[in-house]
């Protein structure tokens, strides 16, 4: 029973990460980088974790926060971190 519900479960993991890697590979401002993301090392992830969580805060400062549009615009060092 415990080998079913692991099955299932992985086997709905695979498909929910199949979908994030499809909607990241068609939508043209996301970076195609991150599609394998899950197989990069916890050092790699820390990088872009803390990026965004840059990114996310520079989001908040702007006086439109709030709103539905994307902030745009990244620094070099905000664009290597994903790109390295």
């Amino acid at each position: 029973m415990i080998f079913l519900i692991r099955n299932a479960q992985n086997r709905e993991s695979e498909a929910v990460q199949l979908k994030l890697d499809e909607l990241i590979r068609a939508t043209k401002a996301a970076r195609n980088t991150l599609l394998d993301i899950e197989e990069l090392s916890e050092e790699e992830l820390d990088r872009i974790k803390t990026r965004f969580e840059r990114l996310a805060r520079k989001a908040r400062e702007q006086p439109d926060f709030g709103q539905t549009e994307a902030v745009t615009g990244e620094s070099r060092q905000d664009a290597a971190v994903v790109h390295a």
